[in-house]
């Protein structure tokens, strides 16, 4: 069966994405506007009544939701961030980013030739030339958790060799992490200035900033802080690194959505968003789909503008097209990596 709307296209940093896209020009950032940032307003019964009809209403099936999920392949940051990581564990990771599903499955859904990867292969910074070796020749960018992940209390100066000795082995994506301690109390121009020399540390690399949603206490501190990160001159704006006992929850999600809006409104420039911990279902994927197109448009369901941070949900998407072929679920022991 052939699933509909599907082309293969590479974007300008590597990554395989499906469907015509405009490219779009990089953020490069904006001064400081405190009177923006302070006159801030967040409704939570609105938020909660929005995300709650938005996944209630909205549904995607058959050869469409098979489309879908192809395309939420392509917007995966593969993942992998353990203490125990080895270069075995990050060649295996890298061999699943390159053929993210079965080629069984690919030909009966009329794919096999659409060259679908992952958006990148994101690991901690001692694993990134493992990666970069792995990944060679595939065009998939190596992303590095940086700047004293998950925490982000490791000495200012060695936070941010750290992000130069990441892009010097090879990333060319930055996942940086701010300090919670400036959006907690409100020190707002301290966190500009953070993130500022991060994206100056960066360089040609693209920079995701993990707010750590989780800890930054109320929805109008996650609406602050992602504005301040993009008038630094973040690339992406990020919810989570995963460690947080409340990671992406479609709450957080539509309010950095709505703050991408308000400063694509403002300055004409497009800024990413990556809900990242927690997402392990085909199901919960659809939905991050759905919220993108509905507060962002269509540009946010490619690699260049969203990705999906997550190492076990890409298991569950290939179960599921798995199941749109043959009318059955595998075990996961059948699906690679599984």
């Amino acid at each position: 069966m052939a699933v509909p709307q599907i082309k293969a296209k590479k974007t300008d940093n590597g990554a395989r994405v499906s469907g015509a896209h405009e490219p779009h020009e990089r953020n490069p950032g904006i001064a400081l506007d405190l009177g923006w940032v302070k006159s801030s307003r967040v409704n939570l019964s609105a938020t909660e009544r929005r995300t709650a009809t938005m996944t209630n209403r909205r549904s995607v099936k058959k050869d469409w939701q098979a489309a879908w999920l192809l395309r939420a392949i392509t917007c995966i940051d593969l993942t992998t961030l353990s203490g125990d990581d080895t270069p075995g564990n990050v060649q295996r990771l890298c061999a699943k980013a390159r053929n993210p599903v079965r080629t069984d499955i690919l030909e009966a859904l009329g794919a096999a030739d659409l060259g679908i990867t992952t958006g990148a292969v994101c690991v901690y910074h001692n694993r990134v030339a493992d990666a970069v070796r792995f990944l060679e020749g595939s065009n998939i960018p190596v992303a590095a958790v940086s700047t004293g992940f998950p925490a982000g209390l490791s000495p200012f100066k060695l936070r941010v060799e750290e992000i130069r000795e990441s892009v010097a082995a090879g990333a060319k994506e930055i996942d940086i992490v701010i300090s919670r301690e400036h959006a907690l109390n409100g020190n707002w121009d301290r966190l500009y200035d953070e993130v500022r020399q991060f994206r100056e540390a960066c360089g040609d690399a693209h920079m995701k900033s993990i707010l750590a949603t989780g800890e930054l206490g109320t929805l109008r501190n996650v609406y602050m802080a992602s504005l301040v990160c993009m008038m630094a001159g973040s690339d992406f704006i990020k919810t989570s690194t995963g460690k947080e006992p409340v990671n992406a929850t479609l709450e957080v999600s539509l309010i950095m959505c709505r703050a991408i809006r308000a400063y694509q409104e403002r300055t004409g420039y497009k800024v990413g968003f990556k809900p990242a911990g927690g997402i392990r279902t085909a199901k919960q994927a659809l939905n991050f789909q759905v919220l993108m197109k509905e507060e962002l448009g269509d540009a946010w369901l490619f690699p260049d503008l969203f990705r999906l941070g997550a190492s076990s949900l890409l298991t569950d998407i290939e179960r599921q097209l798995s199941h749109h072929v043959t009318g059955r679920y595998a075990a996961e022991y059948h699906m690679p990596m599984g």
